[in-house]
């Protein structure tokens, strides 16, 4: 069995994940990228205004505003890109997507990189825009990608990677922005030009990565080809057990009409799911932890810490080691097991947090801020972090999985998108109690947690699939407790990860689901799902 194991991590498998996470990488660092240096591009700002207005200084309100703009405008074209995700991946296909998307940081990075030598902040603006639909994008591409080639038996610690590479991203930016590297007058069109070069890496690498196997035999019906990936992918020939599942998903598929955005509000099936999914994508968001990022060094000053951008990136290194921890526990514990504990942990820190600030006239509370906002970070990175990036994956099959990361990830987007514009807000009229507002969040997201999200460790997708469909069938309001436990489908043993990838018996599903003689298939139950004719 250990052998078996070995061989499903093969240096190919590796490679593919690396690659593909350079498109986490980026988002991360473009999320950080703006806060060192704010207070030298504002004077850029007002530079460039005053020398338009023929000396007349900017107000210190329109270059707030004009600030605020350059910051949300990231997650507005987050928001756009990410709605995009399903065509994309159902047109291009995954590897394919991830390649052209970087047109877009091309594009971004001119914008940004001379918008000091054009004298224009609004193309800076209009570079955040760009670079946020790309941004958008991967976060759709990449935890898709990274699920489906990896192994059942591993597919939570391989999706971890795709938030590891998120918050290396956002290290190197704040790295980067220290003034003695690129944080200076001179320099910041180049550090925020320099997203560029992982862009360039990408292009050149990710040709020599596997398109998704999921892709090629159930959506292009390319049966030979998804074989080789596969068996390239996990360094056996005997992949006969991958190829079963997916054939079984891919006759499912293709009774059942292509699934639109619509249809997965429509759909019993995918009801309970895309809820779980879009709740879980709000309980990333907030939770406060792009509060704490995006202001984080004013959190800092506020809290009369001396060298605050020396504060925040301490932050992002515990970030980066809670991560790594995560990854190692996520196959142990189990997703739910971890967010629940992520959002616990978070509260508690948050009212730490909550105290520190508002008693930061005394000398010792300062260093309680920063252990607070360290196990505000670290709390996020064991649960809240990485989870709902790839669990949302999970609870789809092939089919509806395109259009559910698309309307997830949009919900992710708005969330940052309101916590970015209302935060400092919020921070100006409830002061040091600005944290109460993700306290009551958070408590709701955890009760949330505890009685919806089912567990998914070592579960295929076709199995997860058919719980949410075993569990929209039972027609009884008053059923004991809630969908916390998939119905009708055992999770593989960690001992022997060779069976993560065995099909279930579907004559017991209907029989343990059904009340009288319902067929097998169960989208036939449901008069929104009718079979199709084509892919």
């Amino acid at each position: 069995m250990e052998t078996q194991r070995k061989k499903q991590v093969t240096g190919s498998l590796l490679y593919a994940i690396f690659i593909s996470s350079i498109g986490s990488l980026q988002f991360g660092y473009n999320t950080g990228v703006i806060n060192a240096p704010e207070k030298i591009i504002q004077e850029f700002y007002n530079e460039t205004y005053t020398r338009r207005n023929n000396g007349t200084f900017i107000t210190a309100t329109y270059l707030t505003s004009l600030w605020s703009v350059s910051v949300a405008m990231f997650p507005v074209g987050g928001m756009v890109g990410s709605l995009t995700v399903g065509f994309f991946v159902n047109f291009f296909g995954r590897r394919n997507s991830m390649l052209f998307a970087n047109v877009l940081v091309i594009a971004a990075g001119a914008l940004m990189g001379f918008a000091k030598l054009a004298s224009s902040f609004e193309m800076v603006i209009l570079g955040r825009v760009i670079i946020g639909m790309y941004a958008g994008l991967c976060t759709g591409f990449v935890p898709m990608y990274i699920g489906e080639i990896s192994p059942t038996n591993l597919r939570g610690a391989f999706g971890t990677v795709n938030q590891l590479g998120i918050v290396v991203g956002i290290l190197i930016a704040q790295i980067f922005g220290l003034d003695v590297i690129m944080g200076t007058s001179r320099l910041w069109p180049l550090l925020l030009a320099f997203t560029v070069f992982p862009a360039i890496i990408q292009c050149a690498t990710l040709p020599f990565c596997p398109e998704s196997p999921r892709f090629l035999l159930i959506n292009k019906m390319q049966e030979e080809q998804a074989q080789k990936v596969l068996q390239k992918l996990r360094g056996t020939n005997d992949v006969s057990q991958d190829i079963q599942e997916m054939k079984e998903e891919s006759v499912k598929m293709s009774q059942e009409k292509p699934v639109s955005i619509l249809e997965l509000f429509r759909n019993r099936n995918y009801r309970q799911p895309i809820v779980i999914a879009i709740i879980l994508q709000l309980s990333q968001q907030l939770s406060g932890i792009n509060a704490v990022f995006y202001y984080s060094t004013s959190i800092f000053r506020d809290a009369n810490v001396k060298e605050p951008i020396y504060a925040t990136i301490g932050a992002g290194i515990v970030n980066v080691v809670f991560t790594v921890v995560s990854l190692f526990l996520v196959e142990r514990a189990g997703r739910r097991t971890l967010h629940l504990v992520g959002l616990g942990g978070m509260t508690i820190c948050a009212a730490v947090m909550t105290i520190a600030l508002n008693y930061k006239y005394l000398q010792w509370m300062n260093y309680i801020s920063i252990v607070a906002i360290f196990g505000f970070v670290a709390f996020f990175e064991v649960g809240p972090g990485p989870i709902p990036w790839f669990i949302v994956a999970e609870l789809f099959s092939q089919g509806p999985r395109p259009a559910a990361m698309a309307v997830s990830g949009c919900s992710n987007w708005t969330a940052n998108f309101l916590v970015g514009m209302l935060f400092p807000l919020a921070a100006k009229y409830c002061g040091p109690f600005v944290f109460i507002i993700f306290i009551i969040f958070l408590v709701i997201f955890f009760i949330f947690t505890f009685f919806k999200v089912p567990e998914t460790k070592g579960r295929t997708f076709e199995e997860i699939s058919r719980g949410f469909e075993s569990t929209s069938l039972k027609p009884s309001p008053s059923e004991k407790g809630p969908m916390v436990e998939l119905t009708n489908v055992s999770p593989v043993k960690d001992e022997d990860p060779t069976k993560a990838i065995d099909t279930i018996d579907e004559t017991k599903v209907a029989i343990a689901t059904a009340p009288d003689t319902t067929p097998t298939n169960s989208t036939a139950t449901s008069t929104a799902v009718a079979p199709s004719t084509g892919d």
